[in-house]
This record gives structure tokens, C-alpha cells and sequence, in this order.
């Protein structure tokens, strides 16, 4: 069938006036038949419906504009500005040229020790028996630092770690408290010692002393070269944690030097390196007698703020408020990892019960004569395990060669202490 419009428009118009004849012809309809070869009509569309809701079932076009991640917060400008040492021009422009010449990303990169800032018995040494300059980079991903680094520098590794790669050294890393180290680098004229660790691993010694073998070398005087929000935050609770547990260690009135030499010797206190022939014995009162202003500078106004303490900035005398109340106050606040242990002491050894009076309970800890004794010796016990696997994870990092060259110099060291 189809359908054909047609309209006949005639004027007929004669001769003689008349009307005028319209003639309109619509909607004639006829029967066609179809060619073969002609194509069928299309199928009627379906009724339009409504459409539905979309739901995450439902695939979205990516938006035009790029997503943004919100903006990481910043500290205020002078937030932990007590870490922030100086040290002489020469000196910082020696550790930031030699960082400088690491390809691989570093988050976090500060040097500490004797090669940065002054230690007693240093002053009659000549050139070749400077000490080494100690650096430590806190990485995102050690996997990856590794990998371009031993790339960049493939003397700093051993030929074992080079031939096993950078996944192994990254696995070995893991072990103990989380450290790779590289002795005896000649780069930029010196010799450095660098650590790897990673940023998580150094914010959770810093926050809960975990192995205190990072948070402990951060308690005294270093030099950071490369910054780091997170990291910063986390070591000012690291250095008020210090400051916590030697007051907890130290009578009502002691000069200043005390204090530092009890927050520089957490470190050491409990280190195998400490009983064998293997570090200065006087490495602490070393430290202290040269740093001390530097030690002032990093502990002071973190001290003066804590309720309790008097320490003007003008004298070298610190008084304290050792009430059980006051010493309760430092103590609950101390790491998680020391409270720990601390708590489990004393429920084993003691007849004290926490789950009657938790205030209580750490009110009579606090007024215990024992208490100096027992923080010690927990310090001692968090650190002994960690220091020992890394010694011997020396020998697998720094290879065979350079390990006997690091141990024969750490017992120059300890034959020059014990005179």
C-alpha cells in the first residue's frame, strides 16, 4: 500500500464572469506492489519510558575538570624551630652538596655526629683520621630508592647486594630496626656513612619508641638538610618524650649537663657495642661537653613548657616538681613501647593491680623509689635487641671488607676511651 498526498489546485475561469471552481483532491490512497529488491520498513520504536536513576552500577563519563587532592596541611613557620641547629656555612654547604648528589628521591635527610658537630677528643686528630660525615634519608619506597641508586652508585653497595638487587637489599632493610647502612663512601671530596630507612619506619620509633636505635640518634644535636612535615611533628614528640623520662630518672635539683648526658645516653644504654671493644666509653660526656649549647637550644623550651619545671634561660640549674602527682603526669605520657614495659614490670614483680584504679595505679608507680631504676633498665631492654641484629646485619649491608674496617676503628675508639 501507499500513501500519496495529493492536491489539484484548477481555476477554471470562462469567458463570462462566474464563480470561481476550487477543486481539492486529498488523501488518495492506492495499492502498490513492492519490488524484490526493495528494503523492509524499519520496526515501529518502542514507547518511550522514563528514565533511571543512575547508580554506581552505572558507568559516568570522567568529568572535564582533573580531580585535586586536598592540600596536605603545613606546620606553622615556627613550629620545631628548636630543631633547626646551625652549624657554619662551610659545613652546611658541604652535607646539602653532598645529598645534592642523589638522584634517588629522599623525603627526609638530616647528618648528625662527630663529623658534624664537635665531640671532646676530636681537636688532636689529623686529616685522614677525621671520622666519617653520618647521614641517615628517610624514602617512601626503599624498593625504588635502591634501584636507582644502584644504579647511580654501585661502588656504595657490595658485590653481593648489587648481583642480588635492589629487592633483596629492600627485604634485608626490613630486618631488625629497620635500617640499610654504606660505610666508607668516598663522594664529594669526604667520606660519608649514609642509612636508608623508610618515613613510616622512622615516625613509629619517633612516636612509640619501637627500637629507639632512629629515635635515639635523633634525641641529640643533628643537622637537618631535607625537611619533612610529618617527620618534624613526630620528632618534636620524640625530644618532649626524652625530656619526660630523664626527669623521671633525676632528683628535685640538678645542673643542666645532667639532663643532656641522661637523654644522649637512652641510645647507648643497652647497646652490646657498650660492653664489648667496640665504642668510646666516655662517648656520652664527650658529646655533652662540646654540644651543650646546641643541647639547650633542642631541649629547653620543650622543658620550661612542661608543668613543673623552673629552668630560666640565664642559669644552668633545673628544678623539678617530684610529687607523686607530678612524676604521674610525665609517666603516662611516656612511648607507648616504654609504658609497656614498664606496666608489666610492675604488675609481675609487684603486688599493684590497674584494673581496679587505673589513676591509682600510676600515681603509686610514679611515688616508687624504684621507678629510675626500672625506666633504665626498660630503655636498656628496647634497645639491646635491635642494636645487636643491626651489628650483625653489618656484615651483610657493608660486606665482609668494610665491616672489619668499621669494627677496627670502633675499637680505636674504645682503646682511646678506656685509657
Amino acid at each position: 500500500m501507499g500513501l500519496e498526498l495529493t492536491v489539484m489546485l484548477s481555476v477554471a475561469r470562462s469567458s463570462r464572469p462566474g464563480p470561481v471552481l476550487l477543486v481539492v483532491r486529498t488523501l488518495a490512497t492506492e495499492s502498490v506492489h513492492s519490488a524484490p529488491g526493495d528494503i523492509p520498513p524499519p520496526p515501529p520504536k518502542p514507547p518511550n519510558k522514563p528514565n533511571k536513576p543512575r547508580t554506581s552500577l552505572y558507568l559516568r563519563p570522567r568529568p572535564a575538570a582533573p580531580y585535586k587532592h586536598p592540600a596536605i596541611p603545613t606546620l606553622p613557620s615556627t613550629f620545631g624551630r628548636n630543631q633547626l641547629l646551625p652549624v657554619a656555612d662551610s659545613t652546611r654547604a658541604l652535607l646539602e652538596s653532598v645529598v645534592a648528589q642523589f638522584d634517588a628521591p629522599i623525603r627526609y635527610a638530616f647528618a648528625y655526629g662527630s663529623g658534624v658537630f664537635e665531640q671532646d677528643g676530636y681537636d688532636s686528630l689529623g686529616e685522614q683520621d677525621k671520622p666519617m660525615l653520618d647521614f641517615m634519608f628517610a624514602v617512601t619506597h626503599p624498593a625504588h630508592f635502591h634501584s636507582i641508586n644502584m644504579q647511580q652508585h654501585p661502588h656504595h653497595y657490595p658485590l653481593h647486594a648489587r648481583l642480588l638487587g635492589s629487592s633483596y637489599v629492600s627485604r634485608l632493610e626490613e630486618v631488625g630496626p629497620g635500617v640499610w647502612f654504606n660505610p666508607y663512601v668516598p663522594i664529594g671530596g669526604v667520606r660519608i656513612k649514609y642509612g636508608v630507612t623508610t618515613v613510616d619506619n622512622l615516625c613509629s620509633d619517633l612516636l612509640n619508641w619501637k627500637s629507639l636505635y632512629l629515635a635515639g640518634r635523633m634525641h641529640k644535636p643533628l643537622r637537618i638538610i631535607k625537611d619533612d612535615a610529618r617527620v618534624r611533628l613526630t620528632q618534636q614528640v620524640n625530644l618532649t618524650s626524652a625530656v619526660r623520662a630523664a626527669l623521671l630518672t633525676l632528683p628535685h635539683e640538678f645542673p643542666e649537663d645532667a639532663l643532656f648526658e641522661r637523654i644522649a645516653g637512652i641510645s647507648y644504654n643497652g647497646d652490646p657495642r657498650m660492653w664489648l671493644p667496640a665504642e668510646n666509653r666516655g662517648k656520652v660526656t664527650n658529646i655533652v661537653r662540646k654540644q651543650g649549647a646546641q643541647f639547650k637550644e633542642l631541649y629547653h623550651r620543650l622543658a620550661v613548657g612542661l608543668p613543673g619545671v623552673q629552668w630560666p634561660v640565664t642559669e644552668s640549674t633545673i628544678r623539678q616538681d617530684t610529687s607523686p602527682a607530678a612524676r604521674a603526669a610525665h609517666l603516662r605520657k611516656l612511648p607507648s613501647n616504654m609504658l609497656k614495659g614498664v606496666r608489666e614490670r610492675y604488675l609481675r614483680t609487684s603486688e599493684l593491680s590497674a584494673e581496679a584504679d587505673e589513676s591509682a595505679f600510676w600515681l603509686e608507680l610514679a611515688g616508687d623509689e624504684r621507678l629510675p631504676q626500672v625506666l633504665t633498665e626498660e630503655m636498656g631492654k628496647i634497645v639491646r635487641y635491635p642494636a645487636a641484629v643491626q651489628t650483625v646485619k653489618g656484615i651483610a649491608s657493608a660486606g665482609l671488607g668494610k665491616s672489619v674496617r668499621y669494627s677496627m676503628a670502633k675499637i680505636g675508639k674504645w682503646w682511646t676511651g678506656s685509657r
